[in-house]
């Protein structure tokens, strides 16, 4: 499976933090066997973060790109927003999963706004920005994505 990964914050877009939730989520991938095929940075902004996204999945580099970051409920968190404006079609269940593996450890996973849904042929899912919270989302739906992934690129349900 051939995954994006893209990092979304003010500070680690200015070089004023490092980026620590994007390099967890290319470990975690690379663990599960999956490919990575780029990653990037970007503020947020939420016309920027659309034209990406479309550029991104429009490309067909990859069959998911990972956000990590603005998906909280902070004046510039605009990540869903962003998302929800560029996919054809929604895939509710992935992040209320999320939600609902993250609530078992701390209630705040309830505030998160993550989305997810499909762009042509290419999954987009937005993940927290903590890389803690990044990685424990992501293993929250992590078996679902490679069978996800055959069903849009044309397979069979089985």
């Amino acid at each position: 499976m051939r995954v994006s990964i893209l990092t979304i914050s003010d500070s680690v877009a200015a070089g004023k933090a490092e980026d620590r939730s994007g390099p967890a989520l290319i470990s975690r991938c690379r663990e599960l066997g999956w490919r990575i095929v780029s990653s990037a940075v970007r503020a947020d902004d939420r016309l920027a973060l659309e034209a990406f996204l479309k550029e991104a999945a429009d490309s067909n580099d990859a069959d998911v790109i990972l956000t990590t970051g603005g998906t909280g409920l902070g004046p510039r968190d605009v990540t869903p927003e962003a998302t929800m404006a560029v996919v054809d079609r929604l895939i509710p269940g992935l992040p209320e999963q999320m939600r609902a593996a993250g609530v078992a450890k701390t209630r705040r996973a309830l505030l998160s706004r993550s989305a997810a849904g499909l762009r042509g042929k290419t999954m987009i899912i937005n993940l927290p920005g903590s890389p803690r919270g990044a990685v424990e989302s992501l293993d929250a739906i992590a078996d679902l994505l490679p069978h996800a992934v055959s069903i849009i690129l044309g397979a069979r349900h089985e």
